[in-house]
């Protein structure tokens, strides 16, 4: 039986930096490697928060990405 083992964890934070000429939204993400993968949501959530509020655009949505190796 295959096993999973967590290998990467990825923090990635959209803004929203204006509007196009139809009205929907321009989004922008920055990406943060090597997050430690024991980082619980709440702690994600937190440093982008703190990172949110150095930038003038608006927060969109914060996402957590984990990459597992399969191991057999």
């Amino acid at each position: 039986m295959a096993q999973a083992r967590l290998a990467t964890t990825k923090l990635r934070i959209v803004f929203e930096t204006g509007m196009d000429k139809q009205g929907k939204p321009i989004l922008k993400a920055k990406t943060f490697s090597n997050v430690k993968k024991t980082a619980t949501a709440d702690q994600l959530y937190q440093a982008a928060q703190a990172i949110f509020v150095l930038c003038n655009d608006t927060l969109n949505r914060v996402e957590k990405t984990d990459s597992s190796d399969l191991l057999a």
